[in-house]
């Protein structure tokens, strides 16, 4: 068995990084439960969402050889918006498709047009404003910029969000969702962004909690009666 100054040693390290660890032990247990309890699709704003919509379909459209491009064409996709169609060319040029002529950028009507196809009938629209910026910590962080943000006579807090330089209905953004989003901040533990899971301060954590883990093992290894009897059967 090991020596009495070092059992006190092990306890100490124990009881020293059990306290410093303890309230983030909390935190990853109290995200935890969140994450498994909650329905994740209730996360993403789907109930919020109209789940019927369907796209328009268009006939009388022009040939992509009549549009004049400063670029070649590598990529196209058809969109609707507000009940017309548009060639999203080379995720950069939002052209009419019955015209050819290029748009440079939505509206606000035309945001509140796609938006309105894509929440449910029930939603009513309390404001509107073009978002050019976010940081690291925002709802709509890391997605398309310039966006128009509709916000929506809910409890919830509910926001939708549309890109203006392609009309695409982005994402939508409620008090659940945000509560989600802190927890998982303090489940990952990156405080900066919020989503890279390879910080350093969760690798540090981790390893000093799988320390602390080991520690209490070794703790009981030196302390339990059991064992010590264990250990004088084998010498």
């Amino acid at each position: 068995m090991v020596k009495r100054s070092t059992a006190i040693k092990i306890r100490k390290a124990h009881r020293y990084l059990g306290l410093f660890l303890g309230i983030q032990f909390i935190l990853w247990t109290a995200s935890g439960l969140y994450f498994s309890w909650t329905d994740i699709d209730e996360i993403h704003g789907d109930h919020f969402r109209n789940m019927h919509h369907e796209p328009m379909a268009f006939d009388g459209l022009i040939g992509l050889s009549q549009i004049n491009l400063p670029s070649k064409i590598s990529s196209v996709s058809l969109k609707e918006i507000a009940g017309q169609p548009y060639y999203w060319i080379n995720n950069e040029f939002l052209v009419d498709a019955k015209s050819g002529e290029l748009k440079e950028g939505i509206t606000q009507d035309d945001a509140l047009a796609v938006a309105k196809d894509r929440m449910a009938h029930h939603m009513k629209v309390k404001d509107i404003n073009l978002l050019t910026e976010t940081d690291k910590q925002h709802e709509y962080r890391e997605k398309k910029l310039p966006a128009y943000v509709i916000t929506y006579d809910s409890p919830e807090n509910i926001k939708a969000y549309v890109s203006v330089a392609d009309g695409a209905f982005q994402t939508i953004r409620h008090r659940n969702w945000r509560w989600f989003d802190f927890l998982w901040m303090t489940h990952t533990m990156d405080y900066e962004g919020r989503d890279d899971i390879n910080n350093i301060v969760l690798r540090a954590f981790s390893l000093l909690g799988l320390i602390t883990v080991l520690s209490g093992f070794l703790l009981w290894f030196t302390s339990s009666p059991t064992a010590r009897k264990w250990v004088q059967r084998k010498k």
